[in-house]
């Protein structure tokens, strides 16, 4: 077996490259797994030659999204010292049509429950995550156009 890397330049990264490993299962599915034992089923629909038993791969760009802004958000308002008791984010991703498909419009729409909540520290959480923080968006950017909208439920 030879090993040949193709497009792969020096990289100017400071810490040591990140590594998953991707396995066809069958049919379209395939299962990720990383160095500490987590793994995660991808699939596509039935129309798509699979059987929807997993997360498509544009799927998981989008969880990737959602998971990533919502641990800078947390962390945030955390150390804003506000009283969070829930938080739902719901991203929605439009792809373009001629292939290779990538997301054109990107929308994350954050749903906060807390007490005493000040929508200016949630407006400022949500921005640095956005514009300064979150890789999973500014990797998305590029090609996207990223949009977001949020509600605060007072309890």
């Amino acid at each position: 077996m030879s090993l040949k890397r193709i497009g792969e330049e020096k990289s100017e990264s400071e810490s040591l490259p990140m590594i998953v490993n991707v396995k066809w299962i069958d049919d379209m599915r395939f299962v990720a797994n990383d160095d500490k034992g987590h793994s995660i089923v991808m699939d596509v629909s039935k129309e798509h030659g699979g059987e929807g038993s997993g997360f498509g791969p544009m799927q998981l760009l989008l969880v990737a999204l959602g998971g990533c802004t919502g641990m800078d958000v947390v962390g945030i308002v955390r150390k804003q010292r506000q009283r969070l008791e829930g938080l739902e984010i719901v991203v929605s991703g439009e792809r373009v049509s001629k292939d290779p498909r990538f997301y054109g419009k990107v929308h994350v729409d954050y749903r906060f429950r807390g007490k005493q909540l000040k929508e200016k520290a949630v407006e400022r959480a949500i921005e640095l995550s956005q514009d300064k923080y979150c890789s999973v968006a500014a990797t998305l950017r590029p090609k996207a156009k990223v949009s977001f909208s949020y509600v605060i439920q007072q309890t």
